[in-house]
């Protein structure tokens, strides 16, 4: 017989009493909120760092678009002569330049409407419909699928600890119209 697997974990100090388990919630807490507030610190200086870093890229980035631009004109008014047979890149001493193609997209704009004129027209080939088993009907009746093979529905019990928080009133003055 196969022994029962275990979960190993560090022995803590349970709390004997209801006041005892209070006050391990309040610490909780206030854990939590230390937490939060170390989070909102390194995200203050994160931010600042951000900054700093993308205002010292500004002027570099602005000049490396100017830079682009410029020999973008250069290369479609010389495309013909730096472009050799069907090939869309050049290659320069420093680097490539390359005319690419993208792929199609296409975007639909008010799916509904074109969906029904679609359907109008008869290219319902161009129309997808998706066949999907609908979870929330077999949650309304469960006995319906029982034994059928693939379908099983799962239920657990969660344990949270959620201490009390209180949310501090801001007052802002209110602006009148003159």
């Amino acid at each position: 017989m196969a022994k029962p697997n275990r979960i190993k974990t560090d022995a803590v100090p349970a709390p004997a009493t209801q006041d005892q388990a209070e006050e391990l919630l309040a610490q909780i807490g206030r854990m939590q909120r230390q937490v939060a507030n170390i989070e909102g610190e390194m995200n203050n200086e994160l931010s600042a760092i951000k900054q700093k870093f993308e205002q010292q890229a500004q002027p570099v980035n602005a000049e490396i678009e100017a830079k682009f631009h410029a020999l973008h004109i250069w290369a479609e008014a010389n495309r013909s002569t730096i472009l050799k047979g069907r090939s869309k890149t050049a290659k320069l001493a420093t680097g490539e330049l390359q005319w690419r193609v993208t792929p199609k997209k296409v975007a639909i704009r008010g799916q509904d409407t074109v969906i029904e004129t679609l359907k109008r027209l008869g290219m319902g080939n161009l129309i997808r419909t998706k066949e999907e088993v609908n979870k929330e009907a077999i949650l309304l009746d469960e006995s319906q699928v029982s034994g059928i093979n693939g379908i099983s529905i799962s239920q657990r019990e969660e344990f949270v600890a959620k201490p009390f928080e209180s949310n501090i009133e801001r007052a802002e003055p209110v602006k009148k119209a003159a």
